[in-house]
């Protein structure tokens, strides 16, 4: 594997990982907001519990995703922060109001209310901002004016396949966090908020697939060259669609534990999670070599294989550092079932 291949697989790496930490994150603040008024279920207090102690790690690695940017790809730095400069400030000021006002929310509590409607509105706008990444670095909506690169606003928001991976970033945003906010309260024996996300869970599948597929039908017709690649890994998305279905189904068959529940969320959530991570896998290789097509590969914007050397060197040692933090973190607010049991009370 050459420099440049490990280079950005670190880069989806950081990008899979806070996409997923980031989905679980603001959609959990989106249920936070709905059930706000539906005490008896406790799901706003099970989308609270969960948000309090993450939603500041998972920030953690949008800022190591950037750093990895400018570190690893420098020279595709400038033409990513020319075409993103609006949709990024955009989300910057999204994720500062939304952050802010989680904060006053369970400070001010005269307040509460009106301060998680803005976090949860502001929480599921971002995903879709995130993910306009994408479409816009299949090059058709970038114009060259003397040389230098610049976003066409026009040509992507009338374009379906933008609209196309905004349903789907914010269905897959509710659907991942439906899931694990029902393995959450399962394991706090919230049953009646159980009983609500497991519900919202067998809705929204289904509903993300479906946007799966829309997507895949407007980049037949708006970018070919990723469509093709795409479909020559075709075993490999029908791989990932068995494990939704498998997810699927783990919904609706009872229990291990007990017979009398039903659903197996857990075994839910990993199994969408691996579903992703081959989609996107095969969405990745079919990227390849561009980062923006057709002008910014991997080869022409990497960085010199010295700093390489080095930065990766750095990563090494640093996940070497907070890999166990972070696994501590998780079975702590994830699996101490004695800490969520207590939580509840």
């Amino acid at each position: 594997m050459t420099n440049e291949l490990i280079a950005i697989t670190i880069l989806w790496g950081f990008v899979f990982i806070y996409s997923i930490m980031a989905t679980m994150d603001f959609g959990a603040g989106f249920w936070s907001m709905i059930y706000l008024n539906r005490e008896k279920t406790k799901a706003t207090n099970i989308a609270n519990r969960y948000l309090s102690p993450t939603w500041e790690v998972t920030n953690t690695f949008i800022v190591a995703l950037v750093v990895a940017v400018y570190s690893l790809f420098p020279k595709a730095a400038y033409t990513l922060g020319t075409i993103l400069l609006i949709p990024g400030s955009l989300i910057l000021l999204l994720l500062a109001i939304r952050s802010a006002f989680l904060v006053f929310s369970n400070i001010a509590t005269e307040y509460k209310k009106p301060l998680t409607y803005v976090s949860g509105i502001t929480g599921i706008l971002i995903p879709g901002l995130l993910i306009s990444v994408l479409p816009i670095s299949h090059g058709a909506f970038i114009d060259y004016r003397g040389g230098h690169p610049v976003l066409s606003l026009q040509k992507l928001f009338t374009s379906p396949s933008e609209y196309a991976f905004i349903g789907f970033a914010i269905s897959s945003t509710l659907f991942l966090s439906s899931l694990l906010l029902a393995d959450y309260s399962k394991t706090s024996r919230e049953m009646d908020a159980y009983k609500v996300y497991l519900r919202d869970g067998k809705i929204l599948g289904p509903l993300s697939v479906l946007m799966a597929f829309v997507i895949m039908l407007t980049l037949k017709t708006e970018t070919p060259w990723l469509y093709k690649r795409m479909m020559e890994d075709l075993p490999l998305l029908l791989a990932s669609l068995g494990f939704f279905l498998i997810g699927g189904l783990a919904l609706f068959l009872p229990s291990y534990a007990d017979k009398n529940i039903q659903g197996m969320p857990r075994i839910a959530v990993i199994a969408v999670t691996v579903q992703y991570f081959i989609a996107s896998y095969v969405y990745g290789k079919a990227h390849l070599p561009y980062i923006v097509y057709p002008n910014i590969t991997i080869q022409s914007s990497f960085t010199d294989p010295n700093s390489f050397m080095a930065v990766f060197a750095t990563y090494i040692v640093g996940f070497a550092i907070l890999f166990p933090g972070f696994i501590y973190f998780w079975s702590l607010f994830m699996h101490d079932k004695r800490y969520l049991r207590q939580k509840s009370r």
